[in-house]
């Protein structure tokens, strides 16, 4: 007999090693980092193993089915041809047709069929079921009352049975026969249960590997932070030279780690700004202090020198409101913002410092040289610095002395300059003349000079001094043009 077969093939995802990591309580980034991987990949695997436990039970249930068809088709068949194959005479009756269907039938494993007549089993086949589901008395009862064919399902103790029960008629005859065929449905799954137990086993084993490799994995990426944090402890206002080493891959914790490098860089130029304020600043209030306060102590003992007491006191005080002045200048240099640049007529600016010099004292002031063309620079700091180089050579020069302005203008840089006729810059003095608190003639704090170079630096460009051909100082400040922006 040719009988449909069902297809027990079961398809077993592969399961992706990854873990469930314990969160818990800890707040751990390498445990939040493990859990957030584990978690998810957990979730989709166990919705996985449900969804193919499903699909497979539910192509075990259409195989099942699709036998039972085929048993039923093949029952119909036998019937059409009306003839018994071993008298070669038509059926007589319901019950030689049954039994001639179950001889030439051999049930699959997990399948068993009988033949009723009347409401009493007269044939079943040579099987051995779990359960003999032929002597169930409300099986027997429903297939009595069956019309037409008939699927339906049985709870033995051999779990569930899915069965079909087919009326057979012969005509001329007055009995009434059924072919029952019952499929032990739990038992047909066993195989499917054992595969997908054996699936959930394994996946569970490489879910416990996959986290302690994760494990160590997330340490050794949290490896390079922990350095950070180390390095960021010992890290003290005495201690900002302390940098963080690159590992070279080039990766998102490089990327961290230079700025974290950057940002103590900055820190470093900041506490360094502010120390040097701090030094220079008690550097040179000392001196108009110490004079402040013996000129107090004078005006107590002799009230008749307070008028002049008061007035070198005041003197002094001016002065240290300059030095404090010119100190905030020197701090801010270093940060952003210092200058503002933006598209500046060159000559403009030749111009204006020497309308301003004018005013500070009787030189004989000159235009050296007025070039035409735009850089891009910050006016009012350039400025800033040209008068102070003026300021600096009226105090080394007398009443009709000569001192000269001028600018130049190449493709790449611009040039102002100051120069002037006094008696110029001791050898020795030239390399430190732009430190602070080295005057370059005794006078004043020491400061001017410095503030130059400041300005000079903080548009990317330099101060240099050069002895005047004709005895004398020039002091040229070299900025790039920078007409793009």
């Amino acid at each position: 007999m040719v009988t449909a077969k069902r297809s027990r093939r079961t398809s077993i995802t592969s399961s992706h090693e990854s873990s469930i990591g314990r969160t818990g309580r800890s707040r751990s980034s390498r445990l939040r980092i493990l859990g957030w991987i584990l978690l998810p990949t957990a979730v989709v695997l166990a919705l996985s193993w449900i969804t193919t436990r499903a699909v497979l039970l539910d192509r075990l249930n259409d195989g099942i089915t699709q036998e039972l068809a085929g048993e039923v088709s093949e029952l119909r068949l036998l019937a059409d041809e009306g003839t018994d194959p071993n008298t070669g005479a038509a059926f007589a009756d319901p019950e030689t047709l049954l039994r001639q269907y179950l001889s030439r039938s051999i049930p699959d494993a997990n399948e068993t069929m009988f033949a009723v007549v009347d409401g009493l089993v007269v044939a079943r086949t040579g099987d051995t079921p779990p359960v003999r589901i032929d002597k169930l008395p409300d099986l027997l009862d429903e297939v009595k009352s069956l019309t037409g064919v008939g699927y339906g399902d049985l709870s033995t103790s051999a779990g569930d049975v899915r069965y079909v029960a087919v009326p057979v008629v012969v005509e001329g005859s007055t009995s009434e026969g059924a072919l029952v065929v019952g499929i032990f449905r739990d038992l047909e799954s066993t195989d499917i249960e054992d595969s997908l137990a054996t699936w959930l086993l394994l996946s569970i084993a490489a879910l416990v590997m996959a986290t302690v490799i994760g494990w160590f994995v997330a340490g050794r990426v949290l490896s390079p932070v922990r350095q950070m944090a180390g390095t960021a402890r010992q890290i003290s206002a005495e201690q900002l030279g302390r940098r963080i080493p690159l590992s070279g891959r080039g990766d998102e914790l490089d990327d961290l780690a230079e700025s974290f490098n950057g940002m103590l860089d900055r820190l470093d130029r900041a506490f360094a700004a502010q120390r040097a304020f701090v030094d220079d600043a008690g550097h040179e209030l000392r001196t108009p202090l110490t004079i402040i306060r013996g000129n107090l102590e004078l005006m107590q003992s002799r009230p008749e020198e307070r008028a002049e007491g008061t007035a070198i006191a005041l003197e002094e005080v001016d002065r240290m409101a300059r030095v404090v002045h010119d100190l905030q200048t020197l701090t801010k240099s270093t940060q952003p913002g210092f200058v503002q640049v933006q598209d500046v007529s060159c000559d403009e600016v030749s111009d204006d410092v020497l309308r301003r010099a004018h005013a500070l004292a009787d030189r004989n002031w000159v235009l050296d040289a007025r070039t035409d063309g735009t850089c891009r620079i910050d006016r009012q700091r350039v400025t800033q610095a040209l008068v102070q180089l003026v300021d600096n050579a009226v105090r080394h020069t007398q009443a009709g002395d000569e001192i000269g302005v001028g600018s130049e203008l190449t493709s790449d840089e611009v040039r102002f300059w100051v120069r002037d006729t006094g008696p110029g810059i001791q050898q020795a003095d030239r390399e430190r003349v732009f430190d602070r608190f080295v005057s370059s003639g005794g006078e004043g704090a020491g400061l001017g000079l410095s503030i130059v170079s400041a300005i000079a630096q903080a548009h990317g460009g330099d101060v240099h001094y050069k002895d005047t051909p004709n005895g004398g100082a020039t002091f040229t400040i070299v900025l790039p043009r920078r007409t793009d922006g």
